[in-house]
């Protein structure tokens, strides 16, 4: 399986303004993610999609490829994920670059290891699902079999659909939410218009190694953690 890594990183961030090229760690917060990327044994290719000449210039110095410019109505406020992978495969399938897989890497969580990529790619092969996400475990209290949502009128009804909740912590079922470090998904998935597709298989990992750099709160988490390993 070919599987090319894709680093999104567009300019304009308004939680932490340029936090791509912010300096976490005495390295730009993007350099956590390219240097896992590139010592990854599972990815063919890593590329950085980005609209910013100064991310663009950060990313090179990382070792990263830079082979096109975003266009700036891929890289708003408002765009989402899957039209900015689609932009990357027709960029380098106009040139005969194809690839089986896509992994998107965001720099926003940059303390993934190498081999959690590797681990995820295997699991995407050996499962033969549409994708493969890294996921967190939702605590008991917001598993959905115990949480409700109000009607306009205020009636509370159960997520799951179902009459009455589970009554022992002991028996909820696992629940899990998308961690954001590493999504890998099938190429074809991604043209066809998903980035998901229709079997998504997780890969939990633990939340004392998750952080994702939306707000100045985050990045102080990361600094902390940052402080903790050493």
């Amino acid at each position: 399986m070919r599987v090319l890594g894709i680093v999104t990183a567009r300019g304009g961030s308004k939680g932490v303004p340029g936090k791509n090229i912010r300096p976490l760690g005495g390295k730009p917060l993007i350099a956590w993610t390219a240097e896992a990327a590139l010592a990854s044994r599972r990815l063919a290719r890593t590329i950085l999609s980005t609209d910013d000449p100064a991310i663009a210039e950060a990313g090179r110095a990382c070792g990263l490829d830079v082979p096109f410019v975003r266009p700036p109505e891929l890289a708003t406020d408002s765009t989402p994920t899957l039209p900015v992978l689609q932009h990357a495969i027709a960029q380098l399938g106009a040139t005969g670059d194809r690839y089986d897989a896509i992994c998107l890497l965001q720099p926003t969580n940059p303390f993934r290891e190498r081999t959690l990529i590797d681990t995820c790619i295997d699991r995407l092969a050996a499962t033969g699902a549409d994708c493969v996400i890294t996921v967190l475990r939702v605590p008991a209290e917001h598993n959905p079999h115990w949480v409700y949502f109000a009607t306009a009128t205020g009636e509370l009804h159960l997520a799951t659909g179902e009459g009455e909740p589970i009554a022992r912590r002991q028996l909820l079922p696992p629940a899990f939410h998308r961690e954001g470090s590493v999504y890998v998904t099938r190429r074809d998935v991604i043209v066809a218009g998903s980035l998901y597709g229709t079997r998504v298989v997780g890969h939990e990992i633990a939340a004392a190694d998750h952080v994702n750099i939306d707000t100045f709160d985050d990045w102080a988490r990361a600094e902390a953690l940052l402080a903790r390993r050493s």
